[in-house]
């Protein structure tokens, strides 16, 4: 027998679940798992347009894509022989990527960023703080920063840490899903 009880509880939670299905198709989620000057940009330059859009954005930096959202200088003191390695071969925040092609040896992104200057485009720094100022959620993946050594700290302000489960949540709630 059903009591009111029950009929109300599951009332409840197919309203929930509408909510989850109506609000699908005004989010994206961006997996960025790049490490490259090009990628980062082309990631943050379309989670701004879907911001202006109306969408909700979140980005999810995993691996490489960690070095988007590092600060330019922070301490290797405490950590492991190996993490200190991965930390030291690795850029230190988004004004020291590599461009995927056309890198030569460097030289490859002060030419992008020359040339953007002169056309009046953000920089790649620039965009990631429009990015936070207007609401885009950057979440850092708890796995990967352990794997390679990065503690919160090491990474701009504002940035969150969570695992997989945090990118799946939001990624349910998305109509997009971009891995970049």
């Amino acid at each position: 027998m059903t009591t009111e009880t029950d009929v109300t509880k599951q009332v409840q939670e197919l309203q929930e679940r509408i909510e989850t299905l109506e609000a699908k198709g005004k989010n994206l989620t961006i997996a960025l798992l790049s490490g490259d000057f090009d990628k980062a940009m082309g990631a943050f330059i379309i989670a701004n347009g879907a911001l202006a859009m109306g969408k909700e954005v979140s980005i999810f930096a995993t691996f490489w894509g960690l070095d988007t959202i590092k600060k330019p200088s922070f301490s290797t003191a405490g950590r492991g022989f190996l993490e200190k390695m991965v930390l030291w071969m690795r850029p230190k925040g988004p004004n020291k990527l590599p461009t995927s092609k056309m890198n030569f040896g460097g030289i490859g992104p002060k030419l992008f960023n020359f040339m953007m200057k002169q056309k009046n485009v953000e920089s790649l720094g620039s965009l990631i703080e429009l990015s936070q100022e207007f609401g885009i959620k950057i979440i850092a993946c708890q796995m990967s920063m352990d794997l390679m050594g990065i503690k919160k700290e090491d990474l701009i302000d504002g940035v969150e840490v969570g695992g997989v489960a945090a990118f799946l949540s939001d990624s349910y709630k998305s109509n997009t899903t971009l891995f970049i």
